[in-house]
């Protein structure tokens, strides 16, 4: 198997200091450590999607508390309760870490009960989905591996493979953080993405996340001021955007 973050305990330590720096190999775990003792004493906390007013998600597991999970599990539950009861694929392994789940996974690397280990621009499922839901999975597409070539057309073949496996109505919703994968942040900007809708959060407080523009969001640094990302974007794709890149609009 190609190396990858996933495939040792080593490997996934240096690939942590690479990208968070050797100060989070510290202050992770006792953020984890002490999560029973601070989450009972967080206060609810709203964010406004969409017309929808969402509440923060705190939770113990990979510190959503304390990094843009706490936005992105309430966003792809919004997406989810949409789409209860059609055919769903999640790609990349996060949902099921906070909650139990009843759609499908798709991940390349990480091993898990009932988890499908293929490369999404391979998988060739027997019927067609109504949502693919993908939480801050696509920045490592040919980023966090061994990879010596460019991640930008990774990223893309990526999507248009997603996008091939919706049904004619269906959507695609990935959650990306802005300043980790430069090349992602250049699709953005340039709008070679093509999504069909994009909207943007930025962090401005330790719990307060506000709807911004695109260029605001782009001059977000990652991990700066706040841990991890300090903007995302949703980014929602339908099934005839691999055609009509140019429709891409932001939501206000």
């Amino acid at each position: 198997m190609k190396r990858h973050l996933y495939n040792s305990k080593l490997g996934k330590v240096s690939w942590f200091v690479k990208r968070f720096g050797l100060a989070e190999v510290v202050l992770k775990p006792v953020r984890v450590l002490f999560a029973p003792v601070i989450i009972p004493f967080l206060s609810r906390e709203f964010f406004s999607y969409h017309g929808r007013q969402l509440e923060l998600f705190h939770h113990r597991y990979n510190m959503t508390w304390a990094s843009e999970r706490c936005v992105e599990v309430p966003v792809a539950r919004f997406y989810l309760e949409q789409h209860a009861g059609g055919r769903i694929l999640e790609v990349g392994n996060v949902l099921s870490h906070y909650s139990p789940i009843d759609h499908e996974v798709l991940d390349k690397f990480e091993k898990g009960p009932g988890v499908i280990n293929e490369d999404v621009v391979l998988f060739a499922p027997a019927d067609k989905y109504d949502l693919i839901l993908s939480i801050s999975t696509f920045e490592h597409i040919g980023f966090d591996d061994d990879s010596t070539s460019a991640s930008a057309p990774k990223i893309l073949a990526a999507l248009a493979a997603c996008r091939k496996l919706l049904k004619p109505s269906g959507r695609v919703i990935i959650t990306v953080p802005i300043g980790y994968n430069l090349e992602l942040d250049e699709l953005i900007r340039t709008g070679t993405l093509g999504a069909t809708r994009k909207t943007f959060l930025k962090k401005t407080g330790s719990k307060l996340w506000l709807s911004v523009d695109q260029g605001t969001a782009l001059e977000c640094k990652y991990k700066e001021p706040f841990p991890y990302a300090n903007a995302i974007l949703v980014a929602e794709f339908d099934a005839l955007s691999v055609e009509n890149s140019s429709s891409e609009r932001t939501a206000p």
